[in-house]
Parts: structure tokens; C-alpha cells; sequence
């Protein structure tokens, strides 16, 4: 029983080096991402794990509006008709 009483307490004095109470230092936020908007959070407001817009500092939701569709091409030719 001496034997184990010795290694706890060598076990003790072992990690009471170790010990420490203060506290660690907090590492400072990373840049903000190209394109981001200082003080702004990004929103995905459907789920599916792309931002569809903002919250700014005021907590409104502003949407990212996207350019509008190109028209579709014009028909081709048909075959039939005037040769030339």
C-alpha cells in the first residue's frame, strides 16, 4: 500500500507543475474574407448552406439581388423555305 501512496503522490506533484490558474490569452479574430462587408453577418436564410444575404449592425436582412437572366437564343433556321 506504501507504494501506491508514493506514486499517487509523485502522480500529484507531477501535475501540480502543470497547473494554472490564469487565464489564457484570446487570440484575435481572423481578417475578414475578401468581398466582406465590416460588420455584417452573412445569413442563409433557407438552410441550404449558401449565404442569400446580410443582417447589417441595425439587424436588417438585405437579400443578394443577381444580375437578371440573359434572354434565350433565337431559334435556329428551319430548313424549309428559299434556297438559294
Amino acid at each position: 500500500m506504501r507504494v501506491s501512496r508514493l506514486a499517487i503522490a509523485a502522480g500529484v506533484a507531477a501535475l501540480a507543475g502543470c497547473a494554472h490558474s490564469g487565464k489564457a490569452p484570446v487570440a484575435g479574430a481572423p481578417p475578414a474574407a475578401p468581398g466582406a462587408i465590416a460588420g455584417t453577418v452573412a445569413a442563409d436564410r433557407n438552410g441550404d448552406g449558401i449565404a442569400d444575404g446580410w443582417y447589417s449592425a441595425d439587424g436588417v436582412y438585405h437579400a443578394f439581388v443577381a444580375p437578371p437572366c440573359p434572354p434565350p437564343p433565337p431559334p435556329l433556321p428551319t430548313r424549309r423555305g428559299e434556297r438559294g
